[in-house]
């Protein structure tokens, strides 16, 4: 099985690479260090399975998976995160991803998400799907960003960290108007009047690093 691995740190992917290994099925293995990179192999490249990290340099996991969604592009994808919100979990579900893991998880519960999701079935942290059963349950609150649509989110995330309107709207492949208008949108769902309280919300609720 050909895998890729695609993540901006370093020590990460050679601690990937070292459980991989271990796999006898697993023949070829290959690294991206950005979301750029990992989306050119993606195109140009077949894989059995790819070990995503969601925040990277240009484009984002996220941000593959929905081009991926978009064209009708399948493929087993393993979101490997430090975000705990079940949130996020739940859009990389709903665009493709066929596993959810944090970083901190254990060797254990990494080997076993990695031979689940290879064997064509679902994985989540077991932290975040007790969080998920809760919600469900009606015993959490919905949160402000869980409101968002996933545009709304993808934006809310971008403003948080201080990229532009210009900007987003370069990257987005959408008008200046549409992103200022998702923006007056998203300060209202959340409640908030400024771009300051975005980034201190979504720090607090580690939706960004």
């Amino acid at each position: 099985m050909r895998v890729l691995i695609a993540d901006d740190h370093a020590v990460v992917r050679e601690g990937l690479k070292m459980i991989l290994k271990k796999m006898e099925s697993i023949t070829f293995v290959e690294e991206a260090a950005s979301g750029n990179e990992a989306y050119d192999k993606l195109e140009n490249n077949e894989y059995d399975l790819v070990i995503m990290d969601i925040s990277m340099p240009v484009l984002s996991g996220l941000d593959i998976l929905k081009i991926f969604k978009d064209r009708n592009k399948k493929g087993k994808f393993l979101i490997l995160s430090v975000h705990k919100q079940e949130q996020y979990a739940i859009r990389a579900l709903k665009l493709g991803a066929s596993g959810y893991i944090t970083k901190d998880s254990v060797y254990e519960d990494l080997n076993y998400a990695i031979k689940t999701v290879l064997s064509g079935k679902n994985f989540i942290s077991p932290s975040i799907t007790e969080k998920i059963i809760s919600n469900k349950k009606g015993e959490l609150s919905l949160s402000p960003h869980e409101k968002l649509s996933e545009r709304e989110f993808q934006i809310m995330c971008m403003l948080a960290k201080g990229i532009s309107v210009k900007e987003i709207s370069v990257k987005l492949f959408i008008s200046d108007k549409t992103v200022s208008t998702h923006r007056m949108r998203i300060l209202d769902k959340m409640g908030m009047k400024k771009n300051a309280e975005l980034t201190s919300y979504a720090l607090k609720n580690d939706l960004i690093e």
